[in-house]
């Protein structure tokens, strides 16, 4: 993978971009799990939860848009995580990506958004999971199916996808149990092999490699508790 970042990298330092480059080759081109999509989607995850708004934020959106990804796409992204990368997080980055947009003359969002149904009464978060957390505290239980609610309608991105962005929040913020379970859970559910669970924990090594060896040891620990196969 040509990351556009390598050029300034080496400018600034040809020794990191050297070790850099090794370590892109090992994750983006030994990753054959997941998509080059896949892993842009998840590498904008992680800028936005670390706050990586400088040059990491602008190669990445910048290759999101040579791979496909449109504005709208990156936006609904945006929309997505900020629940759990948390709003003014999630805003810094909208605003770094309007910038980015207008600098580099990329083509802007078409408006497509999708029915936030913020003052429904249903949640599409598993009744279980409901449950447990409405016994935990029950005004917390609202503001979750809130977040979950507003987001049922969005369709640009896949809910794999939408796993896999969940699972990487956790892996980086380290909440590696109730909500982790969940993620990986869902991503099963959408399709996702185990195989390709683990590569997603394996890729966000990218981001830091000692989160991403706990998010390994809990992920072993979810498959050997349900009894999970491998190819």
């Amino acid at each position: 993978m040509n990351v556009p970042s390598d050029t300034q990298a080496k400018a600034l330092d040809p020794v990191f971009a050297e070790m850099s480059a090794a370590t892109d080759r090992k994750l983006w081109d030994e990753i054959s799990e997941l998509s080059t999509r896949e892993k842009i989607l998840l590498s904008l995850v992680a800028d936005v939860c670390q706050q990586t708004l400088g040059l990491p934020f602008e190669s990445h959106v910048a290759m999101a848009r040579e791979h496909g990804l449109s504005a709208d796409d990156l936006r609904e992204l945006l929309r997505f995580i900020a629940y759990d990368s948390g709003y003014p997080a999630a805003l810094a980055a909208l605003a770094r990506l309007v910038d980015i947009e207008r600098e580099q003359g990329l083509t802007g969002p078409t408006g497509h958004g999708h029915e936030v149904n913020a003052d429904g009464a249903e949640s599409p978060i598993p009744a279980r999971t409901r449950q447990a957390v409405h016994n935990l505290d029950a005004p917390f239980a609202d503001y979750m199916d809130l977040q979950s609610r507003m987001r049922a309608g969005m369709s640009l991105l896949s809910v794999r996808e939408r796993a896999f962005a969940t699972m990487t929040v956790d892996v980086l913020f380290q909440t590696l149990d109730e909500s982790f379970r969940t993620h990986v859970t869902r991503a099963l559910s959408a399709g996702a092999t185990p195989d390709e669970a683990r590569a997603v924990v394996r890729f966000s090594a990218r981001f830091g490699m000692t989160k991403a060896w706990s998010g390994l040891r809990a992920l072993n620990a979810l498959f050997t508790e349900t009894g999970t196969v491998f190819a």
